[in-house]
């Protein structure tokens, strides 16, 4: 953008240290990488909803995908209401606040933390299907779900329901409650209740096919994310998603609200619970970025060192520019309706980041090393 281009897309090779899961090959992974000058977050929202639809529709597993325009949510609503950043909407089922109404109840785990609960209509399951539900979410989140029903006579039974008895009434009318309902709880600080709920939701739609759509491909567009966070290690002011995006309200944001209140322009594109995408508006002013960075205590000085090129560039006058890389592996692997994006690589790496078929990496004789500057230590031995 900033050497005069308008536009632009490629088909990019990226290497990342990340860890590998389910939706992530460890170290090597190709993106649909596009960028546009002197364009916006509705510019870039324009043309993926063009081309992605009868993408999906064509050569994907099921015929259905969502019509443009895809649905919006905030963030920080998509939090609330799904417990996750990345929700599959292909389920019907939605995270409630449980907080109110469970304080003093006397169970010990709600005691002074948040509450979620995730109501369930027509749950016909086992005693001991709901217990291997508990234990998969312990397993994913290593917090602890809960549990009870309200049986068909009104009655609340199961799990924790003897704590509930003397406020029955309160907690039917909070959570909408008719008979014949499973309601799942977790609680612990806001984040940990919103993202255990979040795996609890996306569990319960997996056992309970009456609330989850088949063969489509559901997708939506995660936005408002806040610029800024309080770090669960540090606990101080960090940049919460991409640094270099463009702050809403731009310098006067920065200069005059509060820090956890201000919002940026990025986004992320998601399908069936799978986050193919982020993007996002570019901070293309360098005034603009060096007070972003300031405020997580950077100075100009930092910010020169750590970023010479885009600095250096930005300083000669980009353009306002935005753009966003869907994840090519993430969406053949949705298309071939596959769980795992190891079913759509040839030559899939395990979580080391080894080919064994290919007997990579390979050994690197010192010469080579020489050349680009490179040493290798090994760590001591203990």
């Amino acid at each position: 953008m900033t050497s005069g281009f308008d536009r632009y897309f490629q088909i990019a090779p990226c290497f990342r240290d990340e860890d590998a899961r389910a939706d992530r090959s460890p170290g090597e992974f190709y993106q649909l990488d596009m960028e546009m000058a002197f364009a916006g977050q509705e510019d870039v929202f324009a043309i993926m909803e063009d081309v992605l639809p009868p993408v999906f529709a064509k050569y994907g597993t099921y015929s259905t995908a969502s019509k443009a325009p895809f649905k919006r949510i905030p963030y920080l609503e998509a939090m609330d209401r799904y417990g996750s950043d990345k929700p599959d909407l292909r389920i019907d089922l939605e995270v409630t606040d449980a907080t109110q109404v469970m304080d003093g109840c006397g169970f010990g785990p709600f005691e002074g933390q948040t509450v979620k609960a995730v109501v369930v209509s027509g749950f016909d399951k086992t005693r001991k299907q709901i217990d291997a539900l508990c234990a998969d979410v312990e397993v994913q989140t290593a917090q602890k779900a809960f549990w009870f029903r309200l049986d068909e006579n009104g009655e609340f039974v199961g799990g924790i329901s003897k704590f509930l008895q003397e406020r029955k009434a309160a907690v039917i009318e909070a959570l909408g409650l008719k008979p014949g309902d499973f309601v799942g709880l977790t609680a612990g600080k806001k984040l940990t209740a919103q993202k255990t709920a979040g795996v609890l939701r996306k569990l319960l739609g997996a056992l309970c096919p009456n609330h989850m759509k088949q063969n489509c491909y559901e997708f939506c567009w995660i936005v408002d994310f806040p610029m800024y966070e309080i770090g669960e290690e540090s606990g101080e002011l960090e940049f919460c998603h991409n640094p270099f995006s463009m702050p809403q309200g731009g310098m006067k944001a920065l200069c005059e609200q509060e820090p956890l209140s201000i919002l940026a322009y990025q986004y992320d594109l998601v399908c069936n619970g799978v986050e193919l995408s982020s993007g996002a508006v570019r901070n293309h002013d360098p005034e603009i970025m060096i007070k972003a960075f300031e405020l997580v205590g950077l100075g100009e000085e930092d910010v020169k060192a750590k970023f010479p090129a885009m600095y250096n560039a930005f300083c000669y006058g980009a353009p306002p520019h935005a753009g966003i890389a869907p994840g090519v592996d993430r969406m053949v692997m949705l298309m071939a309706g596959e769980d795992s994006i190891r079913e759509i690589i040839p030559f899939p790496m395990n979580k080391t980041a080894q080919d064994l078929m290919m007997g990579a990496p390979a050994a690197v004789e010192q010469k080579q090393l020489d050349e680009v500057h490179i040493q290798i230590v090994m760590p001591e031995e203990k």
